[in-house]
């Protein structure tokens, strides 16, 4: 009897761990089901809410800088002033100056045309100012129909967002009032709450740009915004532009891809603001509440069974750690569980990079830790992070987990995603995983993109990069920081009369003249056609003044291939000023130094 009572147990026990295991296959496909639906609906609606979000910030910002020529052209005197043809530059300067500080409208410069649309004024090129009514429909438009217009349009230099307005005396039509900015301060902005962005000029319009601003291309798609992160080019390159402008999103390799047309005043599509967002950063709601309450309802449910089943139980979570641990097994990147002291255990992968060694017991009797072969690299995490581990690093800076590891002559880059798995006693999963040639191949387009092709300097994207870091290491440390900005010469005269051959010889051969003598620190970029900037960290204006004035002399003497000249503009930094101000200061120094002669170095 006792024994018929005792089969009678296990097979009841039997049939309920079966329904148990029915159950729970159920609940984790109706999971599984339920919760891909409400991440697919969450990336969509993400999506749309990226396009409203870049679309708000361009019509703010147009009709900000709407507001600002509304109000120059208000100026009663500046009708006079056009109709008498003296342009009180430095006034316009001083007011350009002064909006462009606010971070919104960084980047911004102003025009003023004549009735006939002849630029009279213009914070961005004076020098080189050019007829824009050519190739500017918004410009013909605002000036026939004689109203305030805003619009994205592309012009000699950039893809811009315009605000137009027409300058109106006795109701007679005197000219145009043009502000005009680029895209970057909306992508820094976005940048903030987690949105990558790529602004491109759509192919057809390419030949409108004269002097493209960024000099980054994708193909035949230029890159509107300077800050447009090189691994996301590098993305759009190997996937291919059109792949992404013809659609309005798409979900991939762990992106949310958002794309909003940007149309110029006839409406027709001239480029696209391309955004990226992680998926693993978008924060789903119903998805959190939809996990809380059914988790919640299985683990109340399961703590009764397991309450009644102990046995089966233990049996059943036996096995699901059989079941984790092949997973973990066949995982293509490196998974260990370690303490801070020391590792625990590793998964198969891990002896694919470190081969010497069959068993963890192996390599634990030589080496105590894999940060044992971390190698030092800018941006990438040492063993000891100013007094701090590297995995109490990791867990308070998660995104900052580029790991170098040296081993056997080779080297590799990963990227290191940690957790605590057990707070009791310090148990932390640690998961490798191997980005090297994601990173050599940044590598290689971080090179091609600060490297000018024809002198082998580093390039105008360099120059901006680094007076930014330069002047906040400057405001930091309080040390002087000057920049000097030249050009050759008649260099026009050069390429006219020997051809572009020879000024392209020119150019490299006086380059790496003036290279010759400077120090290691100074930041030496060609910016433009036959202009150059130096960027002095370290240096005070008389001192740059003497650098400028010895480097000039150099050039004079040399005489290869051609004798040149060159006029060189020199300034200071000063703290906490915006870096526009400080090199329109050193521009209008060059121009000073044009004026005087030429062959001169003027300091303002």
């Amino acid at each position: 009897m006792p024994i018929l009572k005792l089969n009678k147990f296990y097979f009841i026990e039997t049939i309920v761990a079966a329904l148990i295991i029915l159950v729970a296959l159920l609940y984790v496909s109706f999971i599984s089901n339920e919760q891909d639906k409400i991440k697919e609906q969450s990336y969509q609606k993400e999506a749309s809410l990226m396009r409203e979000q870049v679309e708000k910030m361009i019509v703010y910002k147009q009709k900000g800088t709407l507001a600002m020529a509304f109000a120059i052209a208000n100026d009663k005197s500046l009708a006079d002033t056009i109709l008498s043809n003296n342009m009180q530059n430095d006034y316009y300067d001083d007011i350009i100056s002064k909006f462009s500080a606010n971070g919104l409208y960084k980047r911004s410069w102003m025009q003023i045309l004549d009735k006939d649309l002849n630029p009279i004024y213009s914070s961005f090129n004076r020098q080189n100012s050019v007829e824009l009514n050519s190739v500017r429909e918004d410009l013909m438009e605002s000036s026939a129909l004689e109203k305030p217009i805003m619009s994205i349009s592309v012009g000699n230099y950039n893809l811009c967002m315009r605000a137009i307005t027409p300058i109106i005396k006795n109701h007679k039509f005197i000219g145009l009032i043009e502000v005009s900015s680029g895209f970057d301060s909306i992508s820094s902005q976005m940048k903030d709450i987690g949105i990558d962005s790529v602004v491109v000029l759509s192919k057809e319009y390419k030949n409108a740009l004269k002097i493209p601003f960024t000099k980054m291309f994708i193909e035949d798609y230029y890159i509107a915004n300077i800050d447009a992160p090189i691994t996301l080019m590098g993305y759009l390159r190997r996937n291919g532009v059109h792949n992404y402008i013809h659609t309005s999103q798409k979900f991939e390799n762990g992106y949310i891809i958002s794309t909003f047309p940007l149309k110029n005043i006839q409406n027709r599509v001239i480029g696209h603001y391309i955004m990226f967002k992680k998926q693993e950063d978008v924060l789903n709601i119903n998805l959190d509440f939809f996990m809380y309450k059914w988790f919640s309802i299985a683990i109340v449910a399961f703590m009764i069974m397991a309450s009644i089943f102990g046995n089966f139980a233990f049996y059943r979570n036996k096995r699901q750690k059989m079941y984790y641990k092949n997973i973990i097994d066949s995982s293509s990147n490196i998974v260990m569980v370690v303490d801070k002291e020391r590792i625990i255990d590793v998964n198969k992968t891990f002896f694919k990079y470190f081969n010497e060694f069959d068993t963890l017991e192996e390599f634990k009797a030589e080496y105590q830790s894999i940060s044992d072969f971390f190698a030092q690299e800018d941006g990438c995490i040492d063993e000891d992070m100013d007094g701090v581990s590297w995995l109490e690093y990791l867990m308070k800076n998660p995104r900052n987990n580029l790991v170098k590891i040296l081993y056997n002559e080779k080297e590799y880059y990963f990227t290191a995603s940690i957790s605590l798995i057990a707070e009791d006693n310090a148990h932390y999963s640690v998961i490798f995983t191997d980005v090297t040639e994601e990173k050599i191949y940044q590598k290689e387009l971080e090179h091609t993109n600060i490297t000018d092709p024809l002198t082998k300097i580093r390039n105008r994207y360099y120059y901006n990069e680094q007076i930014k870091k330069e002047s906040a290491s400057s405001n930091r440390y309080f040390y002087p920081l000057s920049l000097v900005i030249f050009d050759m010469d008649h260099f026009k005269k050069i390429n006219d009369n020997y051809g572009h051959d020879v000024g392209d010889k020119v150019l490299i051969e006086y380059t790496k003249l003036i290279t010759t003598y400077l120090r290691d620190s100074d930041i030496f970029c060609r910016i433009g056609g036959e202009e150059f900037a130096l960027i002095l960290p370290h240096v005070n204006k008389s001192d740059a003044y003497k650098i400028a004035d010895k480097i000039r002399m150099k050039v004079q003497e040399y005489k290869k291939i051609l004798p040149i000249t060159m006029s060189f503009g020199v300034t200071e930094y000063v703290k906490g000023e915006d870096l526009e101000v400080t090199f329109k200061r050193a521009d209008k120094a060059l121009y000073e130094a044009k004026n005087a002669g030429r062959n001169k170095v003027v300091v303002r």
